[in-house]
């Protein structure tokens, strides 16, 4: 069965139903590895503004020059 035959028939379902259906499809793909490059109890460093001191002054003359 095919996405575009399954669609009608979930349209239809009452909101409860489709709740428990995308509660069903969640778990499904929680358990698939294959579906997010991240691995699990990896620590990733992702860069954030925090203790960026000098980011501020390089916005505030961005902004100044923007104003001229």
């Amino acid at each position: 069965m095919t996405l575009s035959e399954l669609i009608p028939a979930i349209l239809q379902l009452s909101p409860t139903d489709k709740l428990e259906l995308f509660r069903i499809l969640k778990a499904e793909l929680d358990t698939n590895e294959d579906i997010s490059p991240l691995e699990p109890f990896k620590i990733y460093n992702l860069p954030t503004p925090y203790n960026s001191f000098g980011v501020g002054a390089v916005l505030m003359e961005a902004m100044m020059t923007d104003e001229d």
